[in-house]
């Protein structure tokens, strides 16, 4: 459920800031199903405009990692099983996504971890994985958990 949160924050702070905003799934290739649990963003669009008065699209983009398109959606979101396969037109092009403040919502279905950490690895090389502690303030933007 902490994860929850994350995305709450992130997508009220990015999506607060414009009148209204779209965001999009990743189509990704390797063989993993991207297009996997189609209702969990449809549901996240719905609570996120009912709940925190944001105004986000009803509908959703699909983008893959290399387009120049993936610049006009703040928000991403990255699902399904199995493998991920970053070009490296895909790895370029998600490293300067990311650094210029675009955001990534990974959401494993189950099998997805293994391969994506290693894809992500290579956008950013320089980088570890890090657990945040629960006290960490941004578990405790919206809602306080027990």
């Amino acid at each position: 459920m902490k994860y929850i949160y994350i995305i709450i924050f992130i997508t009220s702070h990015i999506c607060l800031s414009q009148s209204s905003c779209q965001l999009a799934v990743l189509k990704y290739k390797g063989g993993g199903d991207w297009y996997a649990n189609p209702s969990s963003l449809k549901n996240l669009i719905s609570f996120c405009n009912q709940n925190l008065n944001m105004n986000i699209q009803n509908d959703y983009a699909i983008i893959e990692p290399n387009s120049q398109d993936l610049f006009n959606h703040p928000y991403i979101y990255m699902t399904g099983h199995g493998n991920v396969l970053f070009s490296q037109s895909d790895v370029t092009n998600m490293r300067k996504y990311l650094q210029g403040g675009g955001f990534l919502h990974i959401d494993d279905n189950y099998g997805m971890d293994a391969s994506f950490r290693r894809e992500m690895k290579r956008v950013f090389p320089e980088k570890e994985w890090v657990d945040l502690p629960f006290d960490h303030d941004i578990y405790h933007t919206f809602y306080l958990s027990k």
